[in-house]
């Protein structure tokens, strides 16, 4: 795949992809329209963020490409890859248990922290690309 030359696009099934690990100073995107929600990204090689309407959504670090990435109430599904490992956190509900699975393989149930914040991480060896999948139990 390929890094998000554009830092955030729609998807043509629905999804968006964002990132980009390549740039070598923080660069943003705000006001991206997707679905009535109002999207931030600000990515480069040290982080990727992504904001909903002024709220948490997605973090890396280092910073990443994510693929495909869609959420409803009980299920966050993307892929993402960089050029090292990386540490992923997502809010998702408070103090809620979550499935997660890692490239098609059960890592274990995770419960979300007061603050609704899950972090896993990632083994993504140079641009391979890693399928993430996280349910509410």
């Amino acid at each position: 795949m390929a890094v998000i030359d554009e830092l955030i696009r729609e998807e043509e099934n629905g999804s968006i992809s964002f990132g980009n690990y390549e740039l070598p100073t923080k660069t943003k995107k705000d006001g991206f329209e997707y679905n009535g929600d109002s999207y931030k990204i600000k990515t480069f090689n040290e982080i990727t963020k992504l904001e909903r309407n002024g709220m948490f959504v997605y973090e890396s670090v280092p910073g990443t490409v994510v693929h495909e990435f869609r959420a409803n109430d009980s299920k966050v599904m993307f892929s993402v890859e960089g050029e090292s490992d990386a540490q992923v956190t997502l809010e998702l509900e408070p103090e809620t248990e979550y499935k997660v699975h890692v490239d098609d393989v059960y890592v274990g149930k995770m419960k979300t922290n007061l603050g609704g914040k899950l972090s896993i991480s990632v083994e993504l060896e140079d641009n391979d690309q890693v399928g993430v999948v996280i349910e509410k139990n």
